[in-house]
C-alpha cells in the first residue's frame, strides 16, 4: 500500500513532467534561436524550483495553522513534531529536485526541428 510520501512524490513528478511536456514547442523555439542546452536546463529547473518552493511554503503554513486541530485527531503525537515538520519538506524538496531534473535533462537534449513538428 502506498503511503502519503510516495503518493506526493508521484504527484510532484507527474505535474512537473506534464508542465515540461506542454512547453515542448516553446522549448524547441528557444533551442532554434540559439539557446544552448545549459540555458534550457537552467530555465526548466528554475521554473520548477519556484513551483516547488511555493508549494512547500504554502504547505508548511497550512500545516502549522491546522496543527492544533489535527492534534485532537492524532493521539500520541505532538502537533509541532520537529521530525515531521522538517522531514516532510526535506523529502518533498529532494523529490521535487529529482522530478524536475529528469524533464529538464530531456528538454535540454530536445531537437528543435522535432519539437516544432510535434503536436
Amino acid at each position: 500500500m502506498l503511503r502519503q510520501r510516495e503518493i506526493s512524490a508521484v504527484g510532484i513528478y507527474g505535474v512537473l513532467v506534464t508542465y515540461t511536456n506542454q512547453r515542448t514547442r516553446e522549448i524547441g523555439i528557444r533551442i532554434a534561436l540559439e539557446a544552448g542546452p545549459g540555458k534550457v536546463y537552467g530555465m526548466v529547473m528554475r521554473q520548477a524550483g519556484w513551483k516547488i518552493g511555493a508549494g512547500l511554503l504554502l504547505g508548511m503554513v497550512a500545516a502549522l495553522l491546522s496543527a492544533r486541530f489535527l492534534s485532537t485527531l492524532i493521539f500520541g503525537l505532538s502537533p509541532y513534531d520537529p521530525f515531521t515538520l522538517v522531514g516532510g519538506p526535506v523529502f518533498l524538496l529532494a523529490v521535487g529536485g529529482l522530478a524536475s531534473w529528469l524533464p529538464a535533462r530531456r528538454a535540454a537534449r530536445l531537437d528543435s526541428v522535432e519539437a516544432l513538428r510535434a503536436d
